[in-house]
């Protein structure tokens, strides 16, 4: 794909759930899976219980980002969800 156009279906075509990225299955959602729990961990304190499984789901969901890439292109601008991504 280097140096061409990429649509989406040329990564992911209709009716799969996933593709492979460095020998790794990467599942579909992803992305928005990890965005949308960065999301929900600004809206609770590290004493909520729901704090550690955020932070747990994030961590399942790096290794996603990392293959794909994502984390070499975009920047996680919030410096506290950025340290706790770094130290994932």
């Amino acid at each position: 794909m280097a140096g061409n156009v990429v649509k989406p279906e040329d990564v992911l075509p209709d009716g799969a759930e996933g593709t492979e990225f460095g020998g790794e299955y990467v599942r579909k959602g992803s992305v928005a899976a990890f965005i949308g729990n960065v999301r929900a961990l600004a809206e609770v304190e590290p004493s909520d219980p729901r704090w550690e499984t955020i932070v747990r789901q994030l961590r399942e969901l790096k290794p996603a980002l990392v293959r794909i890439g994502v984390l070499d292109v975009f920047e996680v601008r919030d410096p506290e969800v950025r340290a706790l991504v770094d130290g994932l």
